[in-house]
């Protein structure tokens, strides 16, 4: 209604603002603009103080709704994108994502179909605080059971996707920018790299088995080049050069769970090398493809053909088929010996390739360029992962080298020959 000065006033004679007004049911509306279009929020209450309506829902006053909306209008920031749910905005940003690798892209859904099954995927992102994020996190781990590796990875998807939010002016903070060791308890499973002696044992294994010494060469190259498996499945004839010992590592080999076969660049920019060889492993290669059977056609995948290794339906070899006999192979083990031997993967082949030369005193640099590792800080985490008896032969190569020159009558600048001589890289 109006009052004598022409404003508008509700049944309790209170000035209604410019844009407040009431509903015939009586509900207070605000209507206000953005890019020229009308917007409205509706309350049954005018002031936090007013009593709510017998029978209804609780809710903000207009009055602190239109607070909240000159907040965000204030600061620049969208108040209609505040009202998407987290499903909503992770989806948005997933749109924003072109040109992935079926990997990534499965990891994608993998993260979307948790979210659609939790209540914190339907709820509004201007409610979540920095709490929620963490408690749902917790809850993921605690409750549903969830390993660290499938936090991580829901929380590499949220944290973006709040980052982008706020890089559109929808949010002021980011509720997920907080370090992910503080909340949740990392209890994934570190995969070690084996000793010489395992190394040893379990090749001698596979070389007299009647059964898994077909798969010999393939556990030596990967014991002893540090290749990824995805790499090694990559591999065609073309790529291994016996007369000058070399392999070309430029693509790598992977099948969708859509069963598609797709090549890839490799994982990073460093992992594309070409490695040198030793004469062993260049022989191993030249048994495998001397054993290769003479196909008189050959699958070709993207361009590529020439695989090592091929399936009874003449397509090669994928990661999940070494892996499995990778699993057989070390179950036989156990069942015949009684020292048992730890779990051995592909990629614990690559880290025991790793950790073997990091011990023997390679460059770093040098190792890295071997590993494929775009960042030194991975390479040199494996010189980390010693013990007593490492450090203990590390002492005595010291002592050894400290005794020599002495004896030799050399300075500290004369001993890099005698280094070089005790020190040989294997």
């Amino acid at each position: 209604m109006a009052g004598k000065a022409g404003f508008r006033r509700d049944s309790k004679h209170r000035v209604l603002r410019r844009g407040e007004s009431i509903r015939a049911d009586g509900k207070y509306q605000f209507k206000y603009h953005i890019a020229g279009k009308p917007h409205f929020v509706y309350s049954w209450r005018l002031e936090p103080t007013d009593p709510l309506p017998v029978g209804k829902k609780p809710c903000l006053s207009l009055r602190e709704l239109e607070k909240q909306i000159g907040y965000d209008l204030d600061n620049q920031l969208d108040p209609l994108g505040k009202n998407i749910t987290v499903m909503e905005l992770v989806e948005r940003y997933l749109k924003t994502k072109v040109g992935m690798r079926p990997n990534t892209l499965a990891n994608y859904n993998f993260v979307k179909n948790i979210l659609k099954n939790e209540d914190f995927g339907q709820q509004k992102i201007s409610k979540i605080k920095t709490s929620d994020a963490k408690l749902f996190l917790i809850k993921m781990q605690q409750e549903d059971g969830r390993g660290h590796s499938t936090v991580k990875t829901v929380r590499g998807v949220l944290r973006p996707a709040f980052q982008m939010a706020v890089d559109d002016d929808v949010l002021m903070k980011n509720p997920f920018q907080f370090e992910l060791a503080g909340v949740v308890v990392n209890d994934a499973v570190t995969r070690q790299a084996i000793t010489k002696d395992q190394m040893r044992k379990f090749l001698r294994f596979v070389h007299d088995d009647i059964l898994y010494c077909k798969y010999y060469e393939v556990v030596y190259i990967l014991f002893h080049t540090g290749m990824r498996i995805s790499e090694f499945c990559g591999l065609t004839l073309k790529d291994i050069d016996l007369k000058n010992k070399t392999v070309n590592i430029d693509h790598q080999l992977q099948r969708t769970s859509k069963r598609e076969y797709v090549i890839e660049p490799t994982k990073t920019n460093a992992g594309t090398r070409v490695i040198p060889i030793t004469d062993e492993v260049a022989e191993m290669f030249r048994s495998i493809i001397e054993d290769r059977p003479q196909y008189k056609t050959e699958k070709i995948v993207a361009g590529y053909s020439g695989f090592l290794f091929l399936d009874k339906d003449g397509m090669p070899l994928v990661a999940m088929h070494w892996e499995h006999r990778f699993n057989s192979m070390v179950g036989r083990y156990n069942e015949i010996y009684k020292v048992q031997m730890p779990n051995i993967t592909p990629h614990v082949c690559r880290h025991t390739y790793c950790s073997n030369q990091a011990k023997a005193g390679m460059n770093p640099k040098t190792l890295q360029y071997l590993m494929g590792h775009s960042d030194i800080a991975v390479t040199l985490n494996v010189y980390t992962h010693v013990g007593l008896e490492d450090a203990e032969n590390e002492l005595r190569k010291m002592q050894t080298l400290e005794g020599a020159r002495k004896e030799m009558g050399l300075s500290d600048k004369d001993d890099k020959p005698l280094k070089q001589t005790m020190f040989k890289v294997v």
